[in-house]
This record gives structure tokens, C-alpha cells and sequence, in this order.
């Protein structure tokens, strides 16, 4: 536990940016896939992009174009480059990810506390 933590949420008008930082130091691993979930009130979780230990990407349709996954393997940090915000992107946001494989198909094991992020009209 608290391996995953989540930062750069906030508030911001329909058509801006925002960036998110999922700190993971406590748990970098290879392989793996990692990986960003958003859930709004009263839906379900929706897995919005994922990334794995072979740089291979994927995305949600409705994100396609406007976010951008990426790791810095560096500073063992996963973003979320979010731009030309809707206010139906407004959820919280969770990082989350596997250790041990790259398969990305595979339900998340771990996960952050999330970072809520609204996007106003």
C-alpha cells in the first residue's frame, strides 16, 4: 500500500491542461504495465490510458489525440498529459498498474488514492 501516489489534479475551464504525476518509486518493477483509471460519480471506472515496460500505449476512444501517456524512467514517475479538457473528463483519477508483466489486458492490482480533476464549462 502506498506504493501508488497521485499528483497534479485541480481545476481548470473546458479546453485547458492539466498534468498528472503518479509517483512510483516504491514500486517500479519490470516488466510491467501501468496505467491511468477515472471514475465520475455514480459511473463506473473507465480505464483512460496504459503503458507497458515496452512502451506500447493505449487509450480510451474519447481521450484519443487530446492525452498522452508517458513513464520517466528516470525519476520513476507515470504521467498523464491532459489537454483540450471537456467537463465530461471531470472524475477522479487513479493511477494504478501490475508488476511482473506487460500484458495490459490484465485488471490492475495496485492502485493510488486518486486526484480529482473538474473541468467547468
Amino acid at each position: 500500500q502506498g506504493q501508488l501516489v497521485e499528483s497534479g489534479g485541480g481545476s481548470v475551464q473546458a479546453g485547458g491542461s492539466l498534468r498528472l504525476s503518479c509517483d512510483w518509486s516504491k514500486f517500479n518493477y519490470d516488466p510491467y504495465c501501468m496505467g491511468w483509471v477515472r471514475q465520475a460519480p455514480g459511473k463506473e471506472r473507465e480505464r483512460v490510458a496504459s503503458i507497458n515496460s515496452r512502451d506500447r500505449t493505449t487509450y480510451l476512444d474519447s481521450v484519443k489525440g487530446r492525452f498522452t501517456i508517458s513513464v520517466d524512467n528516470d525519476r520513476m514517475t507515470l504521467y498523464l498529459q491532459m489537454n483540450s479538457l471537456k467537463p465530461e473528463d471531470t472524475a477522479m483519477y487513479f493511477c494504478a498498474g501490475n508488476r511482473w508483466t506487460s500484458d495490459c489486458s490484465e485488471a490492475f492490482q495496485y492502485w493510488g488514492q486518486g486526484t480529482q480533476v473538474n473541468v467547468s464549462s
